[in-house]
């Protein structure tokens, strides 16, 4: 009997720790389980992260090169519009006069040391010389060099056309001044009453210009025994600008 008693109490103590040890277990799978899905959960931010880090640097690349393509636009559109106003602004005084005109682009300067001469895009195969025009100014004249269309503009010494100044058209003929703001008018008869802010003309008595295209008015009167001079400040500002017109008179031929 007393055998029996014992086993049996034996086998509820072996019971009873088998118990316990599978709630043990169970509590320490249970911490096990939730170590596992934190961590599974912590590398799943660190993977989105890393993703979201690479799209962000991907699209800030993408969004530069975007932008420096867009400012190369924006400086091809700014040229070509600044080249229109130019090319618009040369033309408004000539757009409804009758006289056949050609356009021309300013290339370059011929001698550093010299802004009053430019070569034009325009060829040329005759020795005429002809009216270079801006806006509805006189600018100065072009001459034949090699096929090529060299512009004198005002200020060059070689830059001679015939003018009218003031009411009773007093003839002259432009040149240079020492000071370059200015134009000298030499050549013009005593006889003629001359007047500070007279203004002068092209006459086209010298084959180049057509009559009454402005030059400038007049700010100064030299008078000497038998001629006068007169100092202008001319209406065209030759030396910044980058389109004239040229006219060639066809009655004209330079041998």
């Amino acid at each position: 009997m007393s055998k029996l008693v014992f086993l049996f109490f034996a086998l509820l103590i072996g019971l009873s720790y088998i118990f316990n040890l599978d709630k043990s277990l169970s509590k320490k799978i249970t911490i096990f389980s939730t170590m596992k899905e934190s961590y599974i959960n912590m590398m799943n931010d660190i993977n989105s992260t890393q993703e979201k880090y690479f799209l962000q640097v991907s699209t800030i690349e993408k969004l530069q090169k975007d932008i420096k393509t867009l400012r190369n636009y924006k400086l091809l559109y700014e040229i070509s519009q600044s080249k229109m106003d130019t090319l618009l602004s040369s033309i408004k005084g000539l757009k409804q006069k009758p006289y056949k005109v050609k356009i021309a682009r300013v290339i370059s300067y011929i001698d550093l040391n010299d802004f009053t001469k430019v070569w034009l895009d325009l060829p040329k195969t005759t020795n005429t010389i002809e009216a270079l025009i801006f806006d509805e100014y006189a600018a100065g004249i072009v001459i034949y060099d090699n096929g090529r269309s060299k512009a004198l503009l005002n200020g060059n010494e070689k830059s001679n056309y015939a003018v009218f100044i003031g009411s009773n058209n007093a003839p002259g003929i432009v040149h240079t001044s020492r000071n370059k703001k200015y134009l000298l008018i030499k050549y013009i008869p005593i006889a003629f009453n001359l007047n500070i802010g007279d203004e002068v003309i092209t006459s086209g008595k010298d084959n180049i210009f057509f009559e009454g295209l402005k030059v400038g008015k007049v700010i100064s009167i030299s008078k000497f025994q038998d001629m006068q001079e007169v100092l202008i400040l001319p209406y065209a500002k030759v030396l910044k600008e980058k389109y004239f017109h040229v006219y060639e008179n066809n009655s004209q031929l330079i041998n």
